[in-house]
């Protein structure tokens, strides 16, 4: 029912409600009122960025720092590199030499006997050119070395390192033998004419002329027949032995028959 006191009422919320609508908003209100909820970052127009004021690129540009592979090996600072096997090596019977070439700047090679002539003479480095020419490269310089030093030898064959007069063990033991075989005066001129150490390794090397061994054996050329000349000088069974066979003939001469070889269309033994 209508009274008084609800007239009243309603004429002050409607005096309210004109009083907002007609007071004036401040600038500050205004400014509030059109801010964007998320505030705007200064972009640069592209006409600021020049050359006076460019950016710069170890500064400017971040990039992050990339962690090493887990499953990468950690470097090893102290890192050796991988060992080689050592040139000189004993198998029990005596030191073997590996490689020929290394061998000869080693602390085990002979210096060259310069005060004997005929060793002088083969010390030349042409000479060793030259049986490169005809031979292996192993087994041209283990015969180039053997006939250039007045003592030291390598065997050819099996590669084992002595001295002239050295007893030398036997290439194959046998445990039942507890007492030195004589030792063969042909032994000691084959070790001196070739550097051939055992009678195994002179039968290796004549493995193409087994009929030659025998009448071969610790024999120069003056000491040989024509019957085993023409021997060594045939085909034979055509076995690869690494030059071996051709080394035992050229040893049996004086000059290794080195004039013959290079040069063949010259008679030697002519005397003009």
């Amino acid at each position: 029912m209508p009274g008084p006191c609800n007239t009243r009422r309603k004429k002050k919320l409607q005096s309210r409600r004109e009083k907002k609508v007609i007071s004036p908003q401040t600038p500050l209100d205004i400014q509030l009122d059109h801010q964007p909820s998320t505030p705007l970052l200064y972009e640069p127009e592209p006409s600021q960025l020049t050359n006076d004021n460019p950016l710069c690129p170890e500064y400017d540009t971040y990039h992050p720092h990339e962690s090493p592979d887990p499953y990468d090996p950690p470097l090893d600072l102290h890192a050796q590199p991988p060992l080689t096997a050592p040139n000189i090596y004993d198998p029990g019977n005596g030191p073997r030499v590996r490689n020929a070439r290394a061998f000869l700047t080693s602390f085990f090679a002979q210096r060259p006997a310069m005060d004997d002539p005929m060793c002088a003479e083969f010390a030349q480095e042409e000479i060793l050119q030259m049986l490169c020419t005809v031979l292996p490269e192993e087994t041209a310089i283990i015969l180039w070395y053997n006939k250039s030093r007045a003592t030291g030898r390598v065997c050819p064959s099996c590669r084992r390192l002595y001295n002239l007069g050295d007893v030398l063990p036997d290439l194959v033991q046998d445990d039942t033998k507890h007492y030195p075989e004589p030792r063969s005066p042909y032994l000691s001129r084959e070790q001196e004419i070739s550097g051939l150490c055992s009678p195994l390794c002179f039968i290796m090397a004549s493995f193409n002329h087994p009929a030659a061994i025998k009448t071969t054996w610790g024999r120069v050329a003056e000491e040989m027949d024509d019957y085993t000349w023409d021997l060594l000088n045939g085909p034979g069974v055509g076995a690869g032995d690494h030059g071996l066979s051709l080394l035992m003939k050229m040893t049996r001469l004086s000059d290794l028959g080195l004039g013959q070889l290079c040069l063949p269309d010259i008679d030697f033994d002519s005397g003009g």
